[in-house]
């Protein structure tokens, strides 16, 4: 018996596009956010939000106002994008749908992240600030920039047919998903933290010892004794990652979830060893991208076997067979 392919229109290919675009687009932004944070460009536009030294252009900008400025014109242009989607998702499909819930959602977030990075502007934590409440304000940052990627994410997948999440009757397997994703937020949180500790106080000569020891020596910040969380929380994290592939693998066995759950595993061993990399050569601007790179990579392979296992039917537990008696 043959079935039929609804034909899809031209909303809808444009959404899905736009939508998958989108994602990398964020991503890259993401980067250069990073790259504004390392080369300490985060005061190019002095205290001024959202205008840059006071003017809407800046007129002969410096180069770290060069930078600072293109940040923020790439991050407006995101916003452009989420409401292009959010008018694509309203025109191609019909009311209810999740792509329309994703697109609201992925602009919500839009605006979060602006103004989460105008707080740290206007508040002056920028540049060389020590102060820990930098630490503070970029751990949310980073959280709202993952929750906005799945976001991303999850719009991407409805644009293209994919079947929304059904959140009760998931049983076992939704409490360890989430507390799965809980746990690899909040180690990209502390990897923001350390990642800014990296960039204000250089690591000591010496061993990674020494620049534990130093980071909890008298004269030590907040954001220097924060620095020791995050490789802890990789470690529990990755472990406890590799266990939850397996656990999916038995409670949910689909193609997508054996699929997805081997490219976690890979990207966290990728990830483990450019942690190791990023300590044994001292943070060098190019390993710290890198690494953030494959962290959102890992959250977005994350987000996605989480889909897989809850779009995915349950095992059926077979009933025990009855002796036959003779």
């Amino acid at each position: 018996m043959s079935t039929l392919t609804v034909p899809r229109s031209r909303a809808d290919v444009w959404l899905t596009r736009l939508a998958w675009a989108a994602l990398v687009y964020n991503v890259l932004v993401i980067l250069w956010g990073a790259v504004v944070r390392l080369t300490g460009a985060g005061a190019g536009c002095g205290a001024h939000w959202p205008l840059c030294n006071g003017v809407v252009v800046p007129q002969s900008p410096a180069l770290h106002t060069v930078i600072e400025f293109s940040h923020r014109l790439t991050s407006g242009a995101s916003g452009l994008l989420a409401l292009g989607l959010i008018a694509l998702a309203f025109r191609a499909t019909p009311k209810g749908h999740p792509a329309r819930l994703g697109a609201v959602l992925t602009f919500l977030l839009i605006l979060a992240e602006g103004l989460v990075g105008g707080v740290q502007v206007l508040l002056g934590l920028t540049a060389d600030s020590t102060d820990p409440a930098r630490g503070l304000v970029q751990g949310v940052h980073l959280a709202n920039t993952f929750l906005l990627l799945g976001a991303l994410l999850l719009t991407a997948l409805w644009a293209s047919g994919r079947p929304v999440l059904r959140l009760r009757g998931q049983g076992r397997t939704l409490g360890l998903i989430t507390f799965g994703l809980a746990l690899t937020l909040l180690l990209g949180m502390a990897g923001a933290v350390t990642a800014l500790g990296d960039l204000l106080f250089a690591p000591a000569p010496g061993t990674p010892i020494d620049t534990v020891r130093r980071d909890f020596g008298a004269t030590a910040s907040l954001i220097q004794n924060l620095r020791v969380i995050h490789p802890l929380l990789a470690i529990l994290d990755s472990a406890y990652l590799v266990w939850l592939v397996g656990a999916l693998r038995r409670l949910r066995p689909s193609p997508g979830v054996m699929r997805w759950g081997t490219v976690l595993l890979s990207v966290i061993g990728l990830q483990v060893l450019a942690g190791f990399v990023n300590v044994a050569l001292r943070a060098p601007a190019w390993m710290q991208l890198t690494h953030l790179l494959l962290a959102c990579i890992m959250w977005l392979v994350m987000v996605l076997l989480s889909y897989e296992a809850l779009t995915a039917l349950r095992r059926v537990p077979q009933p025990a067979r009855q002796p036959v008696a003779v």
